[in-house]
């Protein structure tokens, strides 16, 4: 790009509006002193990145600018954080030092971006195979300041709006990265609405055709919730009016990201998702009246509207752990659809919409520890775990980002919030580690129930506790939360290294009498030999008998032939080469090519999506069967893109000739008379597809019938389950 007299005038100018922009949109009330600050903190990013410009073209002085505006409108934070996200990338980037800011700054805005620094340096660090371990290290800079990872946020926003410059494959690993980790915890922050955008900027660059696909659906449909927003708001206005409250009422459409996870949960097209949007009320009120008025305009609501009994959620009683608060009723609305209906007050929006910082700026006092603090104290705990693998950790931690909550009792009356489907161990674990530990059975309500028992909103529980009771590997089968989990494992884990300690002389006796040396390279053969993944698992399986004297007495016979065979293989090679069937050739290698030269190589399919020719996929270097195949959008495929991004190689489909593919298709629908004989028919008469399996079940006149099927690719497969929809008494038809 030539850059002209002209065209820098322009950009500067640009600069300066956005700049006064930035001091315009803060959301804080900015001081004499905040301004000064900011704008010292704009000089030197301004001076820092001078010569430096965006893949895009760009000044990089944007990116920071950009950076800022989100941290001051969307977020909400006060002046030392603006200050900061315009430095994030000066010492990383720039010649300026962490000392040089100090000096200048302060040591609050040193120390967040210093913080930043550090993160940003992860993905350069070559020795660290997982990007796990570098999330890891990520969270342990949110006990220092939770700035620093709020920042980090709204850093990987303004990346995400800005990605169309980037190669494919960098906009899927970023996309990837983003929706493993950062909009889970924009959600754990409060961030709703930057959630919400992370997740359907992802859903643009991981899955672009569905993403076109809803949006532009969305975009048709607007009018027409718009309408019906306002017919709503018509039926209840005067209602509203003649209590004299002061309010409004607009439309939040859902996202294009959780209109997808419908879809697909619920195996339903875009037209079949009834809940496209939901309708809020938010009214003015002082902190004394909140409450009241709340109920007071779900009574009007219901008054017009019948309400679903099994659809109320009072966050305003028992707000969430993130802060938020708000009532939500699901009412039974105009032309026969159910809508979301969300009460919250000003306050309550602020903090649904700015999460953390709206949630400081409305704290009264230091009335204990609020919830983020109390969440961050825990997080801390299980950072500090260093036994705990990174990958489990990252996982364990994800756990307890999304999950929606329940309100259980402690037997003196005390309110605890637990993750959806968590059993008496969480509760246990989240009383005190000691209680969890040494747990021997519960009471829910009044009555022994088992520890994999699931508590439900307003259960009383009670932990019977024992000192000689201690974890089992069951009880990871019964617990759901983090803290348990880790809790257990690590228990677990002190356990078995204690019992791995005897197996170790135990196994350096029986290979001495073997004649066998306890060295590096016997342990990894004894590894492979066992199948078994680490030099741990096998001390552990000696030490507990698993792996006994005989086992081992193989073991060495086995080596010592194997041995002879080697030596004998050197004396004389083989002058022909085994012999490959031409059918499996056939199989391997005339589907799929890997990589930039469309390579053939071997593959297996993986079992926990099943892909079919025509399905859009990637390959999956695993440590021990090869290249494995997977969907681009199989459950897993968002955790292998971040966690193992360099094992990724993009495939494509090429000419599989008459290969028949193996996949399941579920049906449910009204019973009649021959039906099952219509719908084989269909399959094989009409599109010369074979059945391998068939099972219809009825109930009460609903049939529900899962069809193993054998098709050559994605398109006939598509045709099909077209065609059986179209069978009078079919309601979905759905591939598994």
């Amino acid at each position: 790009m030539e850059l002209t007299a002209e065209f820098i005038e322009a950009e500067n100018k640009e600069l300066t509006r956005q700049y006064k922009k930035l001091l315009r949109i803060s959301y804080q009330t900015l001081t004499d002193e905040d301004k000064k600050m900011i704008r010292k903190a704009f000089e030197v990013a301004v001076d820092a990145h001078k010569s430096q410009r965006r893949k895009s073209g760009e000044a990089y002085i944007f990116h920071p600018l950009a950076v800022a505006q989100i941290v001051a409108s969307e977020i909400g934070l006060d002046a030392t954080s603006i200050a900061s996200a315009l430095l994030h990338d000066v010492v990383e980037d720039t010649e300026y030092t962490l000392a040089d800011l100090e000096q200048m700054f302060g040591e609050t805005v040193a120390r967040i971006v210093d913080g930043l620094t550090k993160i940003s340096s992860l993905k350069k660090d070559r020795d660290v195979s997982l990007q796990a371990e570098n999330f890891r290290k990520m969270l342990l800079t949110i006990n220092d300041d939770p700035r620093v990872i709020i920042i980090k946020i709204a850093d990987r926003l303004h990346n995400m709006q800005t990605m169309d410059a980037m190669r494919a494959d960098k906009q899927s690993k970023i996309a990837s990265e983003t929706l493993y980790i950062y909009a889970p915890l924009a959600h754990r922050m409060g961030l709703y609405n930057i959630k919400t955008e992370l997740e359907d900027l992802s859903l643009k660059y991981t899955e672009p055709d569905v993403y076109k696909d809803i949006s532009s659906k969305i975009t048709e449909s607007k009018a027409q919730q718009d309408q019906y927003i306002k017919d709503f708001k018509k039926v209840i206005e005067d209602s509203l009016d003649e209590e004299g409250l002061t309010y409004e009422i607009k439309g939040r459409p859902k996202s294009i990201y959780s209109i997808r996870r419908k879809i697909l949960a619920q195996g339903v097209t875009f037209d079949e998702v009834y809940d496209k949007f939901a309708i809020r009320i938010i009214y003015k009120s002082d902190k004394a009246n909140e409450k009241f008025l709340a109920w007071k305009i779900y009574s009007i609501v219901t008054d017009h509207f019948r309400p679903n009994p099994t659809r109320l959620r009072d966050w305003i009683s028992s707000p969430k752990s993130t802060g938020y608060e708000a009532l939500h009723i699901t009412v039974m609305g105009l032309k026969g659809r159910w809508v979301e209906v969300q009460i919250r007050s000003d306050r309550m929006n602020e903090i649904a919409e700015k999460g953390y910082a709206a949630h400081y700026k409305y704290k009264e006092g230091k009335e204990g520890e609020s919830s983020l603090d109390e969440w961050i104290n825990r997080l801390q705990e299980a950072l500090e775990n260093p036994d705990q693998n990174a990958v489990d950790f990252v996982e364990n931690f994800k756990l307890n980002l999304y999950n929606k909550e329940i309100f259980v009792f402690t037997p003196q009356g005390e309110l605890k919030s637990l993750p959806k489907g968590a059993t008496p161990l969480d509760f246990a674990f989240s009383v005190h580690t000691e209680v969890g530990l040494h747990t021997r059975g519960s009471r829910v309500n009044g009555k022994l129930v088992p520890l994999s028992h699931t508590l439900k909103s307003g259960d009383q529980v009670e932990i019977i506790t024992s000192e000689s009771a201690h974890p089992t590997n069951n009880w990871l089968d019964y617990a759901t939360t983090a803290r348990a989990r880790a809790k257990i494992k690590s228990s677990l884990k002190d356990e078995k290294k204690e019992l791995a300690d005897d197996g170790k002389a135990i196994l350096a006796r029986k290979l001495k009498s073997q004649k066998i040396p306890l060295n590096e390279k016997t342990i990894n053969e004894l590894v492979s030999y066992f199948k078994l993944n680490t030099s741990l698992d096998l001390f552990y399986r000696v030490g507990n008998g698993t792996i006994d004297n005989k086992m081992i007495k193989e073991f060495a016979a086995q080596r010592s032939n194997a041995l002879m065979s080697f030596i004998k293989s050197k004396i004389r090679k083989p002058n022909t080469p085994p012999d490959i069937h031409k059918d499996e050739i056939t199989n391997n290698f005339d589907s799929l090519v890997f990589g930039p030269e469309d390579q053939k190589l071997d593959y297996t399919f993986a079992k926990c999506c099943s892909p079919i020719p025509g399905d859009p996929v990637f390959g999956f270097t695993t440590i021990k069967d090869g290249i494995k195949v997977h969907k681009n959008n199989c459950p897993n495929a968002i955790a292998m893109r971040s966690n193992y991004a360099y094992r990724i190689i993009k495939a494509k489909w090429v000419d599989s000739s008459d290969t028949g593919y193996q996949t399941d298709i579920v049906l449910t629908g009204i019973d009649n008379l021959g039906l099952v004989n219509t719908v084989t028919a269909e399959i094989s008469n009409h599109l010369n597809v074979d059945i391998k399996g068939l099972s219809f079940t009825t109930q009460g006149g609903i049939f529900k019938g899962k069809i193993t099927v054998v098709v050559r690719n994605n398109a006939l497969l598509k045709t099909l389950i077209e065609n059986l929809k179209k069978i009078d008494g079919i309601d979905q038809v759905t591939r598994v």
